[in-house]
């Protein structure tokens, strides 16, 4: 597999989700994502009004979470929705990881739709937090949120445990077959491991290091196609 510059720019949510991030911070973030050409900046739903504005006409998507880091909330519709009204393009929101874990599906699926209903057809990308699952857990999470009409399943969110790893996104790849995206995210700093990711089955990436990550490609590119590496087990921890 080879990967362009662009191509991989083209897969990315740009992320900053860091509670002490101030308006300075949002501004660099949004001018990155339209240097580089990023999928979109991800942020969280209090400053989806602002990095809207900002980001009005280029042709980036504002991301938004709901129910972030824990899972634990019960607002997460509202919350979805208010994202959407202030200019959200797509919600990554974090399942009820306890209630999955103690097996009431009905709730996890059900909140799962209702978070894609508020979302207005926009995509909802499901964090299954892997790093607190087992493998049959992963694979139940990734059936709910096909069953409630998400488009994404996504790895992490960074703030727990672990992060991204290779064998998850494989895991949840062959759970969802072609039907539904899968985004890696939490703990991918490097090229190398950015790729990894990408070969495993991942087809959006969340990387708070998204910049780090263009400038190591182009400088051992020089804008050509770099390929991933050979092996290699990815990042385990946010």
């Amino acid at each position: 597999m080879e990967m362009t510059e662009a191509g991989l720019a083209a897969i990315i949510d740009h992320t900053l989700l860091a509670p002490g991030a101030v308006k300075a911070d949002f501004e660099r973030l949004c001018s990155e994502a339209v240097s580089f050409g990023f999928h979109s900046v991800c942020v969280n739903s209090s400053r989806v009004e602002l990095v809207s504005g900002i980001l009005r006409g280029t042709g980036v998507l504002v991301c938004s979470v709901a129910g972030f880091p824990l899972g634990a909330s019960a607002g997460k519709r509202l919350e979805a929705a208010a994202a959407v009204d202030a200019g959200a393009g797509e919600i990554d929101m974090v399942i009820d990881i306890g209630a999955l874990r103690e097996g009431d599906h009905r709730k996890v699926e059900d909140e799962i739709r209702g978070v894609v209903e508020a979302s207005l057809g926009r995509p909802v990308k499901v964090i299954l937090e892997a790093c607190l699952l087992a493998d049959d857990e992963k694979k139940l999470a990734c059936r709910l949120s096909e069953s409630a009409g998400a488009s994404f399943v996504k790895t992490s969110t960074g703030f727990s445990t672990g992060g991204a790893t290779v064998h998850d996104v494989g895991l949840m790849r062959e759970a969802v077959g072609g039907r539904l995206g899968v985004k890696a995210s939490g703990g991918i700093s490097t090229l190398d491991a950015a790729l990894e990711m990408v070969a495993a089955g991942a087809d959006r990436l969340g990387l708070s290091r998204s910049v780090g990550i263009m400038l190591e490609m182009r400088s051992r590119a020089a804008g050509g196609v770099v390929q991933p590496p050979a092996g290699g087990s990815g990042p385990d921890s946010a």
